[in-house]
């Protein structure tokens, strides 16, 4: 993809049956700017990075942030950011599908 280019996110998801799908919009040695898209029941389990801040941002669909020690609703428009170190993570709860984009600076 050339940039700089209109996304229109949605049209960039990648969905798979068995776990979460993930896709790149952009990446370059400073960030990364990337899709994950969850089918009902799907998590990406708490984790956190070295070295680097991650922004996630719901495009659309509902689910829960699962963060050390609790978990926080999240819905479109929803953003959350989890510095270096933080651990974090994302579940699906929601009937439908759940988009959310996700940029890591610097890119890993």
């Amino acid at each position: 993809m050339d940039h700089p280019t209109p996304i229109d996110p949605r049209a960039e998801a990648v969905y798979a049956p068995d776990r979460m799908g993930k896709a790149t919009l952009f990446r370059s040695e400073r960030l990364l700017v990337g899709l994950n898209a969850f089918e009902p029941g799907q998590e990406h389990a708490l984790h956190a990075h070295a070295g680097m801040d991650k922004l996630y941002h719901v495009i659309e669909g509902e689910g829960l942030f699962l963060l050390e020690g609790r978990e926080e609703p999240m819905r479109a428009g929803t953003l959350l950011v989890a510095p270096e170190g933080v651990p974090h993570g994302i579940r699906n709860t929601g009937p439908g599908r759940l988009l959310v984009l996700a940029v890591l600076a610097p890119a890993p």
